[in-house]
């Protein structure tokens, strides 16, 4: 994989954990994060997607790797509905 497709890469998972943080209403911080978040919820997406037996939908070749653009929203959506739950459980709101 080329310099080319790495970045191609970022700004795909970039976009589907931006996403995801706008779907589940909630973000944690920038343009950084929203690519972890990508990259987390399409392993996560994919974990889940193949414990049913559930196909890869609308997977995108770069540089000959699969990045499965339904799946990461999806489990970029569950990530960051997890951490908001996470955080207003653990995090005390001062008045």
């Amino acid at each position: 994989m080329g310099l080319i497709e790495f970045l191609i890469l970022l700004i795909v998972a970039a976009v589907c954990g931006a996403i995801g943080q706008s779907l589940a209403g909630y973000t944690t911080g920038g343009c950084l994060t929203s690519i972890v978040v990508g990259f987390i919820g399409s392993y996560l997406g994919l974990l889940i997607a193949r414990n049913l037996g559930l196909p890869e939908l609308l997977a995108l070749q770069i540089g000959g790797q699969a990045f499965p653009i339904i799946w990461s929203i999806i489990g970029a959506t569950l990530f960051t509905f997890i951490l908001a739950l996470l955080n207003r459980a653990f995090v005390r709101r001062r008045p």
